[in-house]
């Protein structure tokens, strides 16, 4: 049985995600995979931006359309963490940030969600026609390689990028 099951935003969720921004912020942790859950100044703009970006008609210049999900935990509705597939690449995402982008709340790591939550994003991958999945993370972030590889990640090579080497791997999906 699944722990987690990821959930499309709703303000509903305001609260919760309020919360998650805040355990991010106070930790200096990076919040990827969020539709700029971090930068925005309330919730009502980042709903408004996260509902912008799942429709191409909609998303912003220079980004591509994506679906972010939170992760929660089937137990008591928690929030876990959140993922971000992005429908297509551009050439930015296609050396560095790949399709999908994700974050676990620092209070919840090393207890498998992060893979947990990948294996069920490939699952909509697979009803967004996405058949081969592109996903990028930094060389020295081995919690996020171990994720990449436990889904079926193969690593294709490393990219210099600044002062970090990212690291670009495909999961081919059936």
């Amino acid at each position: 049985m699944n722990r987690l099951k990821l959930v499309l935003p709703t303000p509903e969720y305001k609260e919760k995600l309020m919360d998650y921004k805040r355990e991010f912020i106070k930790n200096g942790d990076s919040m990827d995979g969020t539709a700029g859950l971090r930068n925005a100044e309330t919730f009502e703009e980042w709903y408004s931006v996260f509902r912008d970006n799942l429709k191409e008609e909609t998303v912003r210049d220079g980004l591509v359309p994506s679906t972010t999900y939170m992760a929660i935990s089937t137990n008591d509705d928690y929030l876990i963490g959140m993922i971000d597939i992005r429908h297509r690449l551009n050439d930015f995402l296609l050396n560095f940030g790949g399709h999908i982008g994700y974050s676990v709340r620092r209070s919840e790591r090393q207890q498998g969600y992060a893979t947990e939550m990948l294996k069920l994003a490939l699952i909509k991958c697979l009803e967004l026609d996405i058949k081969k999945v592109l996903i990028a993370c930094d060389k020295d972030n081995i919690a996020s390689a171990k994720t990449i590889i436990n889904n079926g990640g193969i690593l294709e090579n490393e990219m210099p990028e600044g002062n970090s080497i990212t690291q670009r791997y495909w999961i081919t999906l059936d």
